[in-house]
């Protein structure tokens, strides 16, 4: 972990407070080199000063909007534990009056569940987790530094039971590992169980580029000996990576997902979380 002086930290409604993981994921886009780190991926950086810095943004717009985190990486590692920035900024947004949205396959967000509730109670939140396969097994080999499934769905009951809205990203979807009609059946389960709004789901498949890549075939090696060369043979260098029943995956999704009254999407879906229920101007303070 490292330290650093944020210069910005809205473009221009979402934030990383964090760049790198400690999560392990096997199949994680931001390993990938374009997004040139200049440190190792599990040396975190700390924008230590992203609340300063957020409070300054938020005093300056002039409508209220749903503010974004997690895109580039999980704002709740376990480092967010004790330096709790995550939070300085969630108590931010809630003084201010605007909305909030995370992405994050932690429980500890719920250690934030009474300022998200109160959020949403003003405006609007929503909790945005992912969920890749039913099967805990599975799941302690291709997310190995976070929580199970199963207990990312009673994470999702409990904002449920909070009044919170919640999405789930069903993503990626591993060929050959985890891209069937069972484990569809598994997540949507728990979807519907735990009263999820919409499901985010970019297709049936992966992507990988250099960076990632080779961090995802040296973790099937360990633990899937003999499928890089499936890979290599099926997909060959491609960076969009699609499971041989992707059309077939995707119209079961889509009938699940209908059956149980689940937004199914991703233009549409996103459209849902950034509406803002009030776009009134922000009223400058007289005094």
């Amino acid at each position: 972990m490292h330290f650093i002086e944020a210069k910005s930290i809205l473009t221009p409604r979402s934030m990383n407070i964090y760049r790198g993981c400690m999560h392990g994921c096997i199949y994680c886009d931001a390993r990938s080199s374009c997004y040139q780190f200049t440190h190792a991926f599990e040396d975190i950086e700390v924008k230590q000063n992203a609340p300063e810095l957020l409070e300054a943004a938020l005093r300056k717009k002039r409508r209220r909007c749903i503010i974004g985190t997690g895109a580039m990486g999980d704002p709740y590692i376990p480092l967010e534990k004790d330096l709790r920035i995550m939070r300085r900024c969630l108590e931010i947004i809630n003084r201010y009056n605007f909305g909030a949205t995370l992405q994050t396959k932690s429980d500890l967000v719920l250690r934030d569940l009474d300022l998200l509730t109160g959020i949403n109670r003003k405006t609007k939140a929503v909790v945005q987790m992912t969920l890749t396969t039913a099967d805990d097994s599975l799941c302690r080999i291709i997310e190995p530094g976070v929580c199970p499934t199963s207990r990312r769905f009673e994470v999702l009951s409990a904002f449920r039971d909070a009044g919170v809205p919640t999405a789930v990203w069903f993503s990626p979807l591993l060929p050959f590992i985890n891209d069937t009609k069972e484990n569809i059946d598994g997540i949507i389960d728990y979807c519907a169980r735990a009263g999820v709004k919409a499901v985010l789901c970019f297709g049936i498949g992966l992507t990988l580029r250099d960076g990632n890549r080779e961090y995802f075939y040296a973790a099937l090696d360990r633990h899937f000996p003999g499928l890089k060369q499936q890979y290599i043979k099926t997909f060959g260098s491609s960076y969009v990576v699609s499971s041989p029943h992707e059309h077939e995956l995707m119209l079961y999704l889509a009938e699940l997902c209908r059956k149980n009254h689940i937004m199914l999407g991703t233009d549409s879906v996103f459209k849902w979380i950034e509406e803002f229920p009030d776009t009134d101007p922000i009223q400058p303070e007289l005094f």
